[in-house]
């Protein structure tokens, strides 16, 4: 516990000053992340990203992170992402040709999906960022809010199993107290900061990205126990990786900006 917090107070004294000042460190931040969640992940499947699929995937984990109002780098040369995407596929298909299949269609099923995976939270979490850092900082203290809640109270009333083929610690009592300790705290950011919503859309807004930050933990749990690994890396002494602080996020993020 200990050297778990330890790390959380190192990241955080480096990760929020860069949220709170934005623009291209916050961008390159968003990039070197979701790069090594990328590695992280291809690494479960027993993939190296520094081969010729691995950086394939990080070229189009790139370019799908591009933000909307830097988009002209690429328009300018008449391509959107959609066209680079379908290029990636082809030349993925192409290589499972060239190395007869050692490279199968299932691994570039997996490589794509984890582009997706990936890139969908971390695109979204700059396009928050845009909108505002508040609703960044809501994110963040909704999902800390939901891990706390959910521990806690799962921990002093937890009596039902929530998933236990998936996530067997995790409880029916810890999942419902993490949705109200998220709104609790919602409620109390409004007091603190403009998020432009009346509080019944607060409330309900909320317990949508609680519920859904705790289902973006359990699919994590889920890849993680399909490919036998205890955590996705570990870069973070006592969080374990990069994928394993930031799977609730995933989801959060994207939900959050069609939200607003």
């Amino acid at each position: 516990m200990k050297q778990r917090i330890i790390t959380a107070v190192v990241a955080a004294a480096i990760f929020l000053p860069i949220i709170i000042f934005g623009e291209t460190p916050f961008i390159i931040l968003m990039y070197l992340i979701a790069s090594i969640s990328l590695y992280e992940a291809l690494k479960m499947r027993g993939r190296w990203i520094f081969s010729i699929p691995g950086l394939l995937s990080l070229a189009l984990l790139w370019v799908f992170l591009i933000p909307t109002e830097t988009i002209g780098i690429i328009e300018d040369f008449g391509y959107s992402k959609i066209e680079l995407a379908f290029l990636a596929v082809l030349l993925f298909l192409t290589y499972t040709v060239a190395t007869k299949n050692r490279f199968n269609f299932d691994d570039v099923a997996f490589s794509l999906l984890s582009v997706l995976y990936v890139g969908i939270g971390f695109y979204y979490f700059m396009e928050i960022r845009l909108e505002g850092v508040q609703f960044v900082f809501y994110a963040l203290f909704i999902i800390w809010a939901t891990d706390s809640g959910a521990y806690f109270i799962g921990r002093a009333m937890g009596k039902k199993k929530l998933w236990p083929e998936i996530s067997p610690n995790k409880t029916v009592e810890g999942f419902v107290g993490g949705i109200i300790c998220a709104v609790i705290v919602g409620v109390i950011m409004t007091f603190f900061t403009d998020l432009d919503m009346s509080i019944p859309k607060l409330v309900i807004v909320t317990a949508i990205l609680s519920i859904f930050g705790q289902v973006g933990d359990l699919v994590e749990s889920a890849l993680k126990r399909h490919y036998k690994v205890k955590d996705s890396g570990h870069l973070l002494p006592g969080h374990g990786g990069m994928l394993d602080r930031f799977d609730s996020l995933l989801f959060v993020l994207p939900l959050l900006h069609f939200l607003l």
